[in-house]
């Protein structure tokens, strides 16, 4: 077995190394793996067309050995287990890898071993990913380059392996760190650590609020005084755990004064009282974006970015897909993809960011979610129409009883069909799911991907 207790130690050369998952973050472990030495055996249950092309790739053009459709016995013919997100601690597979004490770390862990270079890590319940995209447009320089990496689908391994390659000693990482992916770390720890915010996610995974507050604060349980966090200073869940650890800690805020960046009646304000951009000259929309660039631009400045080059990101940043994506105005209708909220928290943030008439898309798979804590900020937002569907169309017609007018249909096709009939010049259709997208998407991309499409069919009728 390989010892996973001290990080200097770890070597895996020619250790049987078992990957369980062909994702894209396992497909990567793999070759990582494989490049560094390690006899790497992949598996995965699961035998999607994807799944299988991943086993051929690693076959073919790296000579590595997989199974799909099952796992068997070989699994266990292991030193070192690294498991995909998608897996949860408490699989069958994982609990008899643990009885056979088979060390077992995820892929963010497995890389971080391989690398020297500075880690900004930032995870949340929303706005992590484009908190994420902003650091890395605002730490892009001549002397330093920012490389994004980790829950957008961009894996850490295939960075990492990059990096060993071209001997690339200027790279500073910005990873997107998601609850899953901190259920089986030992040595990670961020020179700096952001915290958007906290809200109820993930309770079909993890089981409870406090076991995912546990996952979150777990990527922060091994760094030292000289690391830093950086947290939203207005979040109070937020405040009671973060004020309580033992190392630097810097809050971002737009109420609070002792920050690096504040917000004025009109402009966001540097620490000296510096103007650094009108309000109306940001081209993101909403509060939470606030929230989102003041996070980005106190972490940058702890990394030594100058404030000229962060005030310039925060004039022309302008936003990412499937979040509150504008996709086309057809007959004064505004149609918004922001397939990319598969919480409750998410679907409040978009329905206050506009002050027009919202036909609301709500529906997929639910993570565990009441809707009917959605019933105070329809309420209260200028939300006209509900449409749900998919699996948990039922639940959220049920939760939403006849506090607003809603109509449930099939699927996603079906929902933007109705959307259209139902719009009148100056609405907003917006697909702002609350749900996960499996019960009829591989992922939020390709939920976000289908309601463009279907979108754009409008337009050419």
């Amino acid at each position: 077995m390989i010892d996973i207790t001290v990080r200097q130690n770890i070597e895996i050369r020619d250790k049987q190394v078992t990957v369980i998952g062909l994702g894209l973050s396992g497909i990567e472990t793999a070759k990582l793996a494989n490049h560094l030495g390690a006899r790497v055996f992949a598996s995965d249950s699961g035998f999607s067309e994807s799944i299988c092309a991943h086993a051929m790739e690693l076959m073919h053009s790296h000579h590595i050995a997989s199974e799909t459709g099952l796992h068997s016995k070989r699994i266990y013919d292991a030193d070192l287990w690294v498991l995909s997100p998608g897996v949860p601690k408490n699989a069958d597979i994982v609990i008899k890898a643990q009885e056979k004490n088979i060390p077992i770390v995820g892929e963010i862990e497995f890389a971080s071993w391989f690398t020297e270079s500075p880690i900004v890590a930032v995870t949340g319940s929303n706005g992590k990913t484009t908190t994420a995209y902003i650091l890395t447009e605002m730490c892009q320089s001549k002397s330093n380059h920012a490389v994004m990496a980790g829950n957008m689908g961009l894996p850490f391994s295939e960075r990492v392996l990059n990096e060993i390659k071209t001997l690339d000693g200027s790279r500073t990482y910005i990873l997107e760190v998601s609850s899953f992916q901190m259920e089986f770390v030992n040595h990670f720890s961020p020179t700096i650590a952001v915290y958007t915010n906290l809200s109820t996610d993930h309770l079909d995974r993890h089981g409870s609020m406090e076991e995912y507050l546990k996952m979150k604060l777990r990527m922060i349980q091994n760094m030292d005084q000289e690391d830093c966090v950086v947290y939203n200073g207005d979040d109070p869940e937020l405040v009671s755990v973060v004020e309580k650890q033992p190392f630097r800690k810097q809050p971002f805020s737009t109420k609070r004064s002792d920050t690096l960046y504040t917000l004025e009646d009109t402009s966001i304000t540097n620490h000296s009282g510096k103007s650094l951009v009108g309000l109306d000259e940001l081209t993101i929309p909403g509060n939470h974006n606030l929230y989102n660039l003041l996070s980005a631009a106190t972490c940058s400045h702890l990394l030594g970015i100058p404030d000229e080059h962060i005030s310039q990101v925060m004039k022309t940043f302008t936003g990412v897909e499937h979040r509150l994506e504008h996709v086309l105005t057809i007959n004064d209708v505004q149609y918004i993809n922001d397939s990319k909220a598969t919480n409750i928290n998410s679907v409040i943030v978009a329905i206050d960011t506009f002050k027009k008439p919202i036909i609301l898309i709500l529906g997929g798979r639910n993570k565990g979610a009441d809707f009917r804590l959605l019933l105070p900020h329809i309420k209260s937002s200028h939300v006209r129409d509900v449409i749900s569907y998919g699996e948990a169309g039922g639940q959220i017609n049920t939760a939403l009883g006849d506090a607003v007018r809603s109509v449930q249909v099939t699927d996603l096709n079906s929902a933007v069909k109705k959307a259209q009939v139902l719009a009148a010049p100056g609405d907003i259709v917006l697909l702002s799911p609350g749900c996960a997208s499996f019960d009829e998407f591989s992922n939020f991309e390709v939920r976000g991907q289908f309601f463009k499409s279907v979108v754009m069919k409008i337009k050419a009728v």
